[in-house]
């Protein structure tokens, strides 16, 4: 499945331009609709905003990726792993589906549960048949599309957060797909990163639009079959892994906190370490960009323990287990600087 990355450079970028320039325009149409059809986020106690906002701009997301793909096809940009490609793609935009229902019209738990496995083991069981793995791996990536899908929809509770994780584990993909010569990926990871980028000024500056659970569908579905596409097409599981480990432990640490205590753990919360990060004091865009780093540094540290010798890849390891404590410890740090400082004035 190797490919010459050069020869797809043209069409790669002419494919990110689009990508982006539609996923920017679309929210100016697209507002207007959805206020008028009653597609309002209203604040809850999960919530970090106070006031109604418009939700479902996911949509214009998906349309920017989908035209993106649309050039990146055309004008033959992934010279390799077609397929793999377009089932990726393919389980986003039918996860981004069951996202939008949920916007519009509201889902059981358990609706919501079944469609999300629906849609990984119908992708999982495409990507399987195009890499000719065994269908053992089915119920594995059944599980996995679904669960990356809440990890996502439970991160997403700040202005910025699901862009910026996007345009960094996009960016990280395409490096990977650069570093192991699979051009597919490389196109894959660009466009994620692209169409999510068009809308981060409109989430991220103004705090007026929320992409919703469509787009948080899109964002944890495209990750997860994005992952699931290149660890099936044998690509190491350090390029495939570490990008996600922060939204990962993230939701992890929460969910054992809360089961821990008692708590239901699918209950609306303010629990992760990003949010109560913000509850500590800081800004949106602060946090946001904290979580940001931190997911690029593991996934540096990951990409260069996949080529290090043992004592590299032992370093590597070291960095990002400080990484992640340090996140995940933020909270309490801010907080005990909080007192010390009050105690002292």
């Amino acid at each position: 499945m190797n490919g010459d990355l050069g020869p797809a450079m043209p069409g790669i970028v002419a494919a990110a331009l689009t990508a982006f320039a539609v996923s920017a325009a679309l929210p100016i149409l697209a507002r207007p609709l959805l206020e008028r059809m009653g597609v309002i986020d209203l604040p809850s106690e999960r919530s970090s905003h106070s006031r109604p906002t418009v939700r479902g701009l996911g949509l214009t997301i998906a349309a920017g990726l989908a035209a993106g793909w649309a050039v990146a096809f055309g004008l033959g940009a992934p010279s390799d792993g077609v397929a793999l490609a377009a089932w990726a793609l393919a389980g986003a935009v039918a996860a981004a589906a069951v996202g939008w229902a949920e916007d519009f019209r509201g889902l059981s738990i358990l609706r919501r549960a079944a469609l999300q496995l629906a849609v990984g083991a119908g992708g999982t069981l495409a990507l399987l048949i195009v890499t000719g793995k065994g269908l053992w791996w089915l119920p594995f990536g059944a599980v996995a599309v679904a669960a990356y899908v809440n990890v996502a929809n439970f991160m997403d509770g700040i202005n910025g957060i699901s862009g910026l994780h996007a345009v960094a584990v996009g960016a990280l993909y395409a490096a990977a797909g650069a570093l192991t010569g699979h051009v597919w990926l490389v196109v894959a990871g660009v466009l994620l990163a692209a169409s999510f980028a068009g809308f981060l000024p409109w989430n991220m500056l103004r705090g007026s639009m929320f992409m919703g659970d469509v787009g948080s569908y899109l964002l944890g579905a495209g990750i997860a079959f994005l992952a699931l596409a290149a660890f099936f097409a044998d690509i190491r599981l350090e390029y495939v892994f570490s990008p996600v480990l922060v939204y990962l432990a993230d939701t992890f640490t929460t969910l054992v906190r809360r089961a821990l205590a008692g708590k239901r753990w699918y209950a609306s919360h303010r629990e992760h370490t990003y949010q109560r990060l913000t509850d500590a004091g800081l800004g949106h865009t602060a946090v946001a960009l904290i979580v940001t780093a931190a997911t690029v540094l593991v996934g540096l540290a990951g990409f260069f323990a996949a080529t290090a010798p043992a004592a590299g890849a032992v370093a590597a390891q070291a960095i990002t287990a400080v990484v992640l404590l340090a996140y995940l410890a933020a909270p309490r740090l801010l907080r005990e600087r909080e007192r010390r400082r009050a105690a002292e004035g």
